[in-house]
C-alpha cells in the first residue's frame, strides 16, 4: 500500500459511517465563500458566462418555486465553472414597492398611525429601516440550498447605481418620446390606492350577479346586462353592433339613463358581439378598458363615478356608499321601478383581485405615465425571430410572440412612496422638466417633482445589464454582458421577460440582454394541484432541508425538471432523494475503503476485466449523455441518468461483480480499484452541480484535491491499449456484462418464487462452458449466495 493510499484510507475512516447533512452544509458553504470561489473576475482571459438571478421581493422568504428554478440556475453556472469559464451568477433583491410598503403600513397601522403622519420622507426612512431589520430574509435561505451566486456583486434595486440606471433610462425614453403621461384606463386597487401592473392583478372565479336592465321607454326601449350595475351611474352611451337589425332604428338617438336625470346616445360600434346576451352593451368610459376605447372612437364624455376608495361620488342617494353597497342599492332601486328585467344568480365569472391584497380590482381612468411599447416590442420580438435570443423549448415561442405582437402601452407610474421616484418637476408656469441623473434639480418658488414612484417592473427590466454597472463603462458591464442564460417560470414571460428584452436592446445599441430563455413550469403537489399558502399544501422547503438535506431537495427538483413543463412534487420523493444522497455516501465510503483509488494512470486495457471496460465504457456513455442533456435544459433527464448510472451500474452491479476480485487481492485488485477510483471521481464530478454538498465532501476525500467547485468538468475517459479517438468505448463488454446481469435477474426471480430468502445459501450448479459467462462464475456464486455442489 503506497503512502497516497494509506493517507487515503486513513482520511476514509475519518468519515462519519452515516451521512448527516445539517452537520456538512452550512460549515461547507461557508468555506466555499470564504475562499472566493464563486467570485468571478472581469479581468479573467476566460470566456464569460453569465447568469442574474431573478431578483426575488426584499419582503420573500424561500418558497419552492425559489428553491426550484435556483436548483437549475446553480446546476448550470456550477458546470460552466468546472468547464473553465468566468462563470457570473449575480444576486440581488427587487425593492418590492407595493409589498414592501404594505409590510411597515401594516406596521405603523400597530402603533396607531398612517404613512401621512409621518410624511413622505420620514416614512421612506422607515420603509429603509424595515428593510435593514426585515427584509433580505431569503439571501441566508439561499445560503442554505447551496446558491454559489457572487455575494460580492450583490445588487438591490433601490441602491444607488441602480437608481442611477433608472433615472437615467426614464431620461433617455422620455426624450426619445417613447414616454408619454395621458388618462387612460388602468388597474385601481382601492385598498393600497395606486395603479397596479397587469402581473400584479390576480383572477379568480367570483359569484356575481348578472342583472338585465331595461333602459328607455317603450319602443324606444332596449336590455343590457351587467355585473357591476354600480357603474351605470357613469354611462355616458349605450353600443350596438352597426350590422344588428334589432338596434338599427335606434342608433343616433337619445334614451333615459335609468335612476338619472340624464339621457345618452345609442351608438354603433363594431366591438359589440350581437351574439352575446342581448346585444347591446351599457359604455362606461371611465370604469371599463373597452368602454373607454369604445368612448375615444365616439367622442363620448367620461364621467368618473368613484373615488380612489371605491366610494360612488355621485350626488344623489348613492352618495358617500362602497361600491359594493351601491351595487346592492342600485338595484333594488332598479327593480322597484319595475326596470330588472331578469337577474341571475349566482354568476361566475373572472374577477381581478390586487395580487397583494386581495382586494377586487376597479378599472379606474386615472392620469398615469406610459411608456410607448410599440417600437421597443418590435425589436424584442425581432430578436427572437432572427434568432439572436433561442426560447427554450422552442414551442413557448408562440405565447412571447403573441405578447409582443399585441403588446399595449405599459403604465409605469405608481401611487406610492417607496420606489424611484419619477424624474420629473412641474413649474410654476406649466412647464414639465425631466431631470437626468447628471442634470441640475429645477428650484425656486412653485416648483415641485412628480408625487408618483415608478412601477417595480420598471427598474427590474433593466437586471441585466444595470447590475453590471450601466450607464457606466464597467469592466463587468464590457465582460458579462450579453448574459447567457436567463431562467424563469413561463408565467412571467409577459411580465418581467418581455421587458428586460425591451430595455436591454434599446439601452445596450441593439445587444441583446441573454441569448437563451429557458422557460421553466411551476411548483405543483404530489397531485398537480398548485400549492397556495392558503392551502394545506403549502411546502416550506426549508423544513425538508432540515429535515433531510439540501441534496435531498435540490436532487428531487431538478429530476421534476422537464423545459416548460409543470413540477409536481411530494415528502416521498425528498425521502427517496436523501436516500440516494446515503447510498453515494455509504457506497463510495465503501469503495473507498476496499481499494477505489486514483493514483497514477488507468492500467492498460489488456489488463483490465470485462466488467472493468463494461464499466468505464458506460461510464463515456454517461458523460456525453449528461453533457447533451445539459445543453438542452433537460435537468429531469440528466437526473434520472446520473441515478440510474450510480446507483444501479456502479454500485449495485459493478461493486457487487468486483467484490470477489478485491477480496482474492494481487493484480486484478489494484487494477479494478483504479478503474473504481476513475468512476468514482467522474461520477462525482458529474453529480456536483446538482448535489454539491454530499459529492464535495466525498471527493475531496478520495482525490486529496481542493474542492469540486473549481474541479474540471470530466471528459471522455481514454484508456491505454484501447484505441478510442472519442474516448474508451467497449461494445463487446457491455454485452457480456448485459448477459451476467440477465442470468442473474433471473436466478433472483427463481429464488424469489421457491421461497428463498435473499441471504440464504444455496447449492446449485452452473454449466457456463463455452459462454462469455465463464469468467464470471465466481462473482455470480457471490452475488446469488450459490454454492458449488456437494
Amino acid at each position: 500500500m503506497t503512502e497516497n493510499t494509506q493517507q487515503q484510507t486513513a482520511a476514509t475512516t475519518e468519515l462519519p459511517t452515516t451521512y448527516a447533512p445539517a452537520e456538512v452544509e452550512g460549515p461547507l458553504y461557508e468555506r466555499w465563500v470564504e475562499r472566493g470561489y464563486f467570485e468571478a473576475d472581469a479581468k479573467s482571459e476566460k470566456p464569460p458566462y453569465t447568469i442574474v438571478i431573478p431578483p426575488p421581493n426584499v419582503t420573500g422568504s424561500l418558497h419552492l418555486g425559489h428553491a426550484f428554478q435556483h436548483t437549475l440556475m446553480d446546476a448550470l453556472v456550477r458546470r460552466k465553472r468546472m468547464q473553465g469559464f468566468e462563470a457570473l451568477w449575480l444576486p440581488g433583491m427587487d425593492h418590492a414597492g407595493i409589498a414592501t410598503q404594505n409590510k411597515v403600513e401594516q406596521q405603523l397601522a400597530e402603533e396607531g398611525k398612517s404613512r401621512h403622519d409621518l410624511g413622505r420622507e420620514e416614512f421612506v426612512e422607515r420603509v429603509w429601516q424595515w428593510k435593514e431589520e426585515y427584509g433580505g430574509r431569503i439571501l441566508g435561505q439561499m445560503r442554505r440550498l447551496g446558491d454559489g451566486v457572487d455575494w460580492s456583486r450583490e445588487r438591490f434595486t433601490m441602491d444607488e447605481g441602480l437608481s442611477r440606471a433608472v433615472q437615467t433610462i426614464f431620461k433617455k425614453l422620455y426624450d426619445d418620446e417613447l414616454i408619454y403621461r395621458a388618462e387612460r384606463i388602468i388597474n385601481w386597487c382601492p385598498r393600497c390606492l395606486t395603479a397596479l401592473s397587469d402581473i400584479e392583478v390576480e383572477y379568480q372565479d367570483d359569484a356575481g350577479e348578472l342583472v338585465s336592465i331595461r333602459y328607455g321607454e317603450g319602443e324606444d326601449s332596449l336590455v343590457v346586462a351587467t355585473t357591476r350595475a354600480e357603474t351605470m351611474l357613469g354611462d355616458t352611451a349605450v353600443a350596438v353592433h352597426p350590422d344588428d337589425e334589432r338596434y338599427k332604428h335606434l342608433v343616433g338617438k337619445q334614451i333615459k339613463l335609468p335612476l338619472t336625470d340624464r339621457t345618452i346616445p345609442v351608438v354603433a360600434d363594431t366591438h359589440v358581439d350581437p351574439e352575446f346576451g342581448t346585444g347591446a352593451v351599457k359604455v362606461t368610459p371611465a370604469h371599463d378598458p373597452n368602454d373607454f376605447e369604445i368612448g375615444r372612437r365616439h367622442d363620448l364624455p367620461s364621467l368618473t363615478v368613484m373615488d380612489e376608495h371605491g366610494v360612488i361620488t355621485v350626488h344623489g342617494p348613492f352618495l358617500g356608499l362602497d361600491r359594493f353597497e351601491a351595487r346592492s342599492a342600485i338595484v333594488g332601486a332598479l327593480r322597484e321601478q319595475g326596470r330588472i328585467v331578469a337577474e341571475k344568480r349566482p354568476y361566475m365569472h373572472a374577477v381581478g383581485h390586487c395580487s397583494r391584497c386581495k382586494t377586487t380590482v376597479e378599472p379606474r381612468l386615472s392620469m398615469q405615465w406610459w411608456v410607448k411599447v410599440g417600437p421597443l416590442a418590435k425589436e424584442a420580438g425581432d430578436a427572437v425571430r432572427d434568432g439572436r435570443v433561442k426560447i427554450h423549448p422552442e414551442d413557448m415561442s408562440r405565447r412571447y410572440f403573441d405578447w409582443v405582437d399585441n403588446m399595449h402601452d405599459w403604465c409605469i407610474s405608481r401611487q406610492l412612496w417607496w420606489g424611484h421616484r419619477i424624474p420629473i418637476w412641474y413649474g410654476p408656469e406649466g412647464q414639465v422638466v425631466c431631470v437626468g441623473p447628471d442634470d441640475e434639480v429645477p428650484t425656486g418658488e412653485g416648483w415641485t417633482q412628480d408625487p408618483d414612484v415608478l412601477d417595480t417592473w420598471f427598474s427590474s427590466g433593466l437586471w441585466p445589464f444595470s447590475t453590471l454597472g450601466w450607464p457606466e463603462k464597467t469592466p463587468d458591464l464590457e465582460k458579462f454582458y450579453s448574459t447567457d442564460v436567463l431562467l424563469t417560470g413561463h408565467d412571467i414571460i409577459f411580465f418581467w421577460v418581455a421587458r428586460m428584452m425591451m430595455f436591454g436592446l434599446y439601452a445596450m445599441d441593439g445587444e441583446v440582454p441573454f441569448t437563451t430563455i429557458a422557460l421553466t413550469g411551476l411548483v405543483r403537489d404530489e397531485f398537480g394541484k398548485k400549492m397556495s399558502k392558503s392551502n394545506p399544501n403549502a411546502v416550506d422547503p426549508l423544513d425538508w432541508m432540515d429535515k433531510y438535506g439540501s441534496d435531498a431537495v435540490r436532487f428531487t427538483l431538478a429530476k421534476g425538471a422537464t423545459p416548460g413543463a409543470d413540477v409536481p412534487i411530494g415528502e416521498d420523493w425528498v425521502q427517496a432523494s436523501r436516500n440516494f444522497a446515503n447510498k453515494i455516501w455509504n457506497a463510495t465510503r465503501f469503495a473507498m475503503m476496499n481499494g477505489a483509488n486514483i493514483e497514477g494512470p488507468l492500467p492498460d486495457a489488456s489488463a483490465m476485466s470485462a466488467t472493468d471496460r463494461w464499466i468505464l465504457s458506460r461510464l463515456n456513455e454517461t458523460v456525453a449523455q449528461v453533457d447533451a442533456y445539459y445543453e438542452d435544459f433537460q435537468f429531469a433527464k440528466l437526473s434520472e441518468s446520473l441515478y440510474h448510472f450510480a446507483w444501479d451500474e456502479v454500485f449495485a452491479w459493478y461493486v457487487e461483480l468486483s467484490k470477489t476480485t478485491f477480496f482474492a487481492g494481487g493484480e486484478g485488485a489494484k487494477v479494478s480499484g483504479r478503474v473504481l477510483g476513475e468512476v468514482l471521481d467522474v461520477m462525482l464530478r458529474l453529480l456536483h452541480p446538482i448535489v454539491p454538498f454530499v459529492t464535495d465532501t466525498l471527493w475531496t476525500t478520495l482525490t486529496g484535491g481542493e474542492s469540486l467547485v473549481i474541479a474540471d468538468w470530466p471528459k471522455a475517459v481514454f484508456v491505454p491499449g484501447a484505441d478510442a479517438p472519442g474516448g474508451f468505448r467497449d461494445e463487446a463488454a457491455q454485452k457480456e456484462i448485459e448477459l451476467v446481469q440477465r442470468v442473474v435477474t433471473e436466478v433472483r426471480r427463481f429464488r424469489k418464487e421457491q421461497g428463498l430468502q435473499d441471504a440464504q445459501k444455496v447449492p446449485a450448479r452452473l454449466t457456463l462452458t463455452g459462454t462469455p459467462l465463464v469468467a464470471h462464475e465466481a462473482a455470480i456464486r457471490q452475488i446469488l449466495r450459490l454454492q458449488p455442489e456437494g
